[in-house]
């Protein structure tokens, strides 16, 4: 039986294409996510050889990652390659700053591929970074075995994904229709950590964020949405036009969630580290353990 949520990776890889010039002024949620996970590599001792920054979208993170670890290898992983020339054409415009380099004029630590399956060597990667890309996989555990198997032994793999709760208000908006998606489907934390620990990765820890925007009306909501390329890109999705009539019907549906004259789009994010090695802390019966941080308020 098929799945309605799958995702059609040739629709979601031309929405984020033509997605390259408007997304950074729009991804306000995963800026701060980036940010709070480099926070976070400040309590990390570690000199990675090779970085692999997976789904690295305008190559934002792949420039920070360069900076703090000036003496490693950055490769820059996109599936969407108007990202990836989004990204070489930011560091020749100098706006990277100082680092150019990252990109060093040529196209070797840029890569177009998919996350599912990675054309990198085993044990070849250092650090695996990925902020908000996987929950456009179809297959996590293929996705965690890739991971596993291109990280060097102690390699640490640090990543971010959209929890069950996000776009919760649009899911519900247009939540009439039977057998019909419009919103992705998040996995949730827990099934996460089950699915780092069968790709092999010891001790997962993983915690849960949200944030939530706030906007006039349900077309500033799709408008962003669209900035940065999060078209619904499922396999369930309605195939006729969307027209005036849908939107009427959103924008009444929507206007339950209205709070202090503001519309919510809630985005849950879940964070996990977790590293591949087996010097690594395991109960007697070679389980490794999943450790759960309480819910930020």
């Amino acid at each position: 039986m098929q799945d309605i949520y799958t995702i059609d990776k040739a629709r979601a890889r031309t929405s984020f294409g033509r997605a390259a010039e408007t997304y950074d002024g729009a991804a306000i949620v995963q800026k701060q996510v980036r940010d709070e996970m480099l926070s976070r590599l400040d309590l990390v001792k570690i000199s990675p050889q090779v970085i692999l920054d997976a789904g690295c979208g305008t190559g934002l993170a792949s420039h920070a990652l360069q900076k703090r670890f000036a003496k490693s290898q950055v490769v820059s992983l996109d599936f969407a390659l108007p990202m990836l020339q989004k990204a070489r054409a930011m560091a020749h415009a100098g706006l990277f700053n100082q680092v150019k380099s990252l990109f060093g004029g040529t196209a070797q630590n840029l890569l177009c591929a998919d996350i599912e399956s990675l054309p990198l060597a085993n044990a070849s990667i250092g650090l695996l970074w990925s902020n908000l890309a996987i929950q456009w996989v179809n297959d996590l555990d293929k996705t965690f075995q890739e991971f596993h198997r291109v990280l060097q032994s102690e390699g640490l793999l640090m990543f971010s994904t959209f929890g069950p709760d996000t776009l919760k208000e649009l899911r519900a908006a247009t939540s009439g229709q039977a057998g019909v998606t419009s919103v992705s489907r998040f996995i949730d934390m827990h099934d996460i950590g089950d699915a780092l620990v069968r790709a092999g990765f010891s001790a997962p820890v993983l915690d849960v964020e949200r944030f939530t925007l706030t906007y006039d009306d349900v077309k500033s909501v799709m408008r962003d949405l669209k900035s940065i390329g999060a078209h619904n890109a499922t396999d369930g999705r309605s195939r006729g036009l969307l027209g005036r009539g849908f939107l009427t019907k959103l924008e009444a549906s929507y206007e339950q969630f209205r709070q202090a004259g503001k519309l919510p789009a809630t985005f849950e994010v879940v964070y996990g580290h977790a590293w591949r090695g087996q010097d690594k802390p395991k109960f007697e019966d070679g389980v490794s353990p999943v450790t759960f941080s309480p819910r930020k308020k």
